[in-house]
C-alpha cells in the first residue's frame, strides 16, 4: 500500500514539467512507496501529453519507491487551491506531498520528508529545503514566517544554503515542496480555494497552529526551485493584487476580533510600509485595489462561511501563536528582511 501520494499542480508547463517527473522519478533506495498524482488545469501546451509519456516510459523501467502515476485533467483552469484540492481528494495515502511543477527535486526528497513528518504525531506538515534555480548554493525558501505586521516571508531566501542544516519549527510549510498529514487535513479542512493562489500555504499552517499542531522544516530534504514560473516575476500585478487581498482574508478569517484589534497598529504599520515599497515598483495604486479586494472577499458570503470560529479549548494557542508573531517580527528585523 502506499504510503504518500505527490501531487503536482500543473498549467502550461512544459517548460519544467519534464525535468519535474525525471527528478522525482529517481528516488533514492529504501525511498516508501508513493504515487504521483497531476492535476492539470486545462494546460493546452502539450505539458501533459509529454507527461504521460514519461510515466509510460517510468513505468516500464521502474523507479525506487514510485507504484504509478495518474492524471486529472480539469477542463478550466481553476487556481491552485482548487487543483492541489481535487488531487488530496482523489488520494488515499496517510500522506500528501504537494510539489510545484517548476522544481527538481533531490533523490532523498521523499524519504527524508517522510521520516521527519514521522517523528511526531502532532506535526501537520513539514517545509523542504528548496534553493534557486539558478543559483542552488542559495536559499529559496526554508520553511514560512508570519509576523505581527501582517507580512508573510519565506526564511533564508538569497542566503547561503549552507546555513539552513537544521531541522526547526516554522510558521507554516511552503506548499510548492512540503509533506501534509491527511488525518490533520480532514481535521482542520483543505486548502481554502477563496485564495485561488498566493498565501494559501500560510493559511493552512495557521489553521494547524489554532488546533494545537506544528510546522517543520527538514533540510535533508531538498529541491531546487524555478519560482513565479506560472505567474511571472516575483514581484508583478497578478501576484501584487492577488496576495495582498488574501493577506487581509488570511487576518480576518483566522484571528478572533479582540486579536485583530491588539495587533491593528502594528498591522495597519505594516500595510503601509509595503504601499511605499510598491509605490517605488510603481504598483501602489495595485498594492491598494488588492487590500480592498481582501477587505470585501472578507465580507462576502463565502469568506464569512470560512472564518476559523474561536473556541476556548484552543485560547492557550492562541496565545503561543501571538507570541510566534512577535518573535518573528524581531527575527525578521534583525534578519533586514523588511518586506
Amino acid at each position: 500500500m502506499n504510503k504518500i501520494t505527490v501531487v503536482i499542480p500543473n498549467y502550461n508547463g512544459i517548460r519544467y514539467l519534464e525535468g519535474c517527473l525525471k527528478a522525482l522519478y529517481r528516488q533514492e533506495i529504501g525511498t516508501p512507496s508513493f504515487e504521483v498524482l497531476i492535476v492539470d488545469n486545462a494546460s493546452g501546451d502539450g505539458s501533459i501529453e509529454r507527461a504521460k509519456t514519461l510515466a509510460e516510459e517510468q513505468k516500464a523501467g521502474g523507479s525506487a519507491g514510485i507504484t504509478q502515476t495518474r492524471f486529472l485533467c480539469l477542463k478550466e483552469n481553476t487556481g491552485f487551491c482548487h487543483a492541489v484540492n481535487v488531487g488530496i481528494q482523489n488520494s488515499q495515502t496517510p500522506y500528501v506531498i504537494l510539489l510545484n511543477n517548476d522544481t527538481k527535486v533531490r533523490p532523498g526528497f521523499v524519504k527524508r520528508l517522510y521520516q521527519a513528518i514521522e517523528k511526531d504525531t502532532g506535526i501537520f506538515s513539514v517545509s523542504a529545503k528548496m534553493l534557486m534555480w539558478d543559483r542552488p548554493d542559495l536559499i529559496d525558501d526554508a520553511g514560512d514566517l508570519y509576523t505581527v505586521f501582517g507580512w508573510a516571508y519565506a526564511v533564508g531566501k538569497g542566503r547561503a544554503a549552507s546555513a539552513y542544516n537544521s531541522p526547526s519549527r516554522i510558521f507554516a510549510a511552503c506548499g510548492g515542496a512540503a509533506i501534509y498529514r491527511r488525518s490533520m487535513l480532514e481535521e482542520i479542512g483543505l486548502f481554502d480555494e477563496q485564495h485561488f493562489a498566493y498565501m494559501e500555504d500560510i493559511d493552512i499552517g495557521y489553521r494547524a497552529l489554532i488546533h494545537g499542531y506544528s510546522n517543520s522544516y527538514e533540510p535533508r530534504a531538498q529541491v531546487v526551485h524555478y519560482g513565479s514560473a506560472s505567474s511571472g516575476s516575483r514581484y508583478n500585478a497578478f501576484k501584487t493584487r492577488i496576495a495582498a487581498a488574501n493577506n487581509v482574508y488570511m487576518i480576518y478569517k483566522n484571528m478572533p476580533l479582540l486579536q485583530i484589534l491588539w495587533n491593528l497598529p502594528f498591522l495597519m504599520a505594516g500595510f503601509l510600509i509595503k504601499w511605499i515599497f510598491f509605490c517605488r515598483k510603481k504598483m501602489g495604486r495595485l498594492y491598494l485595489a488588492g487590500l480592498l479586494d481582501g477587505l470585501r472577499k472578507s465580507m462576502r458570503k463565502e469568506g464569512q462561511m470560512h472564518k476559523v470560529r474561536f473556541e476556548k479549548k484552543y485560547f492557550g494557542n492562541y496565545l503561543k501563536i501571538q507570541w510566534m508573531l512577535y518573535k518573528n517580527t524581531v527575527y525578521c528585523m534583525l534578519s533586514k528582511i523588511y518586506y
